[in-house]
């Protein structure tokens, strides 16, 4: 066990840094986008070593839409009255029937380049589930900086499928995760539907 915990440590850092993320995602606290951003990084160091290189390209993303997912959730609604300013809280969403082909287009085509790239310069063992997982993960947290409440359910299906590629690769802290995400997705999406 403590040999599993000295080689693992930096998977289970960045497991429950994710979780902490989660318990902050289903209120719709902006301070998820803090743990959003140190679970990233290092889940950067995770998945290198797991040879999961569209997952691993994916941190660096999540680092960039988590700082600006921080800044649009705090900005957002920021208007002047009588000299004071005052703030308006992102509201719940459903998703617009033109940003979901946005959306469709911008996951054929972040499959597409993430497939073409890890199959044939990589030695990724399993180039077509990496990338639709990588494509759908890229969108869905989009979605999530607007606050849109088909998130949750888009992350259901790709946590779900996630859980079981990471178990099939032996990373089973975050097979264990991701199984918990999707729990989680099902409770945020529950809870983000009274908000509406």
């Amino acid at each position: 066990m403590a040999d599993y915990l000295s080689s693992h440590y930096i998977e289970l850092l960045g497991t429950l840094c994710s979780l902490i993320y989660l318990l902050y995602a289903i209120p719709g606290r902006p301070m998820l986008w803090v743990w959003g951003i140190i679970s990233a990084a290092l889940y950067i160091v995770v998945f290198y070593q797991g040879k999961f290189y569209a997952d691993m390209t994916l941190q660096f993303y999540y680092l960039g839409v988590s700082a600006y997912g921080l800044w649009h959730w705090l900005n957002y609604g920021e208007k002047k009255h009588n000299n004071e300013q005052q703030k308006q809280e992102l509201p719940v969403s459903r998703t617009p029937v033109k940003e979901w082909i946005y959306i469709h287009i911008a996951d054929a085509l972040i499959f597409a380049a993430y497939y073409f790239v890890l199959k044939n310069f990589t030695d990724s063992p399993l180039p077509v589930c990496d990338s639709i997982t990588t494509a759908l993960s890229i969108t869905a947290t989009w979605m999530l900086t607007q606050k849109r409440i088909e998130y949750w359910l888009v992350f259901v299906c790709v946590d779900a499928f996630s859980a079981c590629l990471y178990a099939y690769r032996g990373l089973y802290p975050s097979a264990a995760l991701f199984v918990i995400y999707t729990m989680i997705a099902v409770i945020g999406y529950l809870r983000w539907k009274k908000q509406l």
